[in-house]
């Protein structure tokens, strides 16, 4: 990694969590001593929009703004918005990708034409991409809304850090929401990880 820069990009549909994702995510590499910037661009404001965000993270950063082509690792909460910033991907960056369908409103309004395989598209053109259906995870656990830990824990082993590391962030970020809502979390970020590691084997 150039000068020691970790950068992440996550992005999907408002609603999903991805800027609590990218700030937890920021707590982490903080809490183990690195400067972190980051930066969020809402499409829409309204709940539903496209929403993307950038982390950069390492012993000194400048700017929270990634170019393209310099990307570690993508973490997709959807599938069409992963296609669509998988440019921004070193070539031997990451895709870790929710493979649920959600349909963003510039698709709904005729803006965007949704991807027949989004996921196969990013295969066909080189990327390595993990894909897993984090919505179902998230539901079987009981609450859609757990679809974001189980995002974090797919990036997990990912990340230049212990897991323990962003375990904790996570865990005192639903602290003061009771004992059972920290052991459901626990539980989702186990789901992602084991989810992201059991697609990455080799078949």
């Amino acid at each position: 990694m150039e000068n020691n820069i970790t950068n992440i990009l996550v992005c999907g549909i408002g609603g999903q969590g991805v800027m609590t994702a990218t700030e937890i995510l920021a707590e982490a590499a903080i809490a183990e001593g690195h400067d972190a910037k980051k930066t969020e661009v809402a499409g829409m404001a309204q709940r539903g929009g496209v929403v993307t965000s950038h982390l950069r993270f390492g012993p000194k950063v400048l700017s929270p703004q990634i170019a393209p082509g310099t990307v570690h690792v993508l973490l997709g909460f959807e599938a069409a918005e992963a296609l669509r910033w998988s440019a921004y991907l070193r070539p031997d960056g990451l895709a870790l990708v929710n493979d649920s369908r959600l349909v963003p409103p510039v698709v709904e309004i005729g803006l965007f034409e949704y991807p027949a395989d989004p996921i196969g598209d990013m295969r066909a053109a080189g990327i390595h991409t993990v894909s897993f259906d984090a919505a179902t995870i998230a539901s079987d656990l009981g609450d859609l809304r757990l679809g974001n830990t189980v995002m974090l824990g797919a990036i997990a082993d990912h990340l230049p850090f212990s897991a323990d590391v962003l375990l904790r962030c996570i865990e005192a970020r639903f602290a003061k929401k009771g004992v059972a809502i920290v052991e459901l979390n626990r539980s989702a970020f186990a789901a992602g990880r084991a989810a992201a590691a059991q697609e990455a084997v080799p078949a």
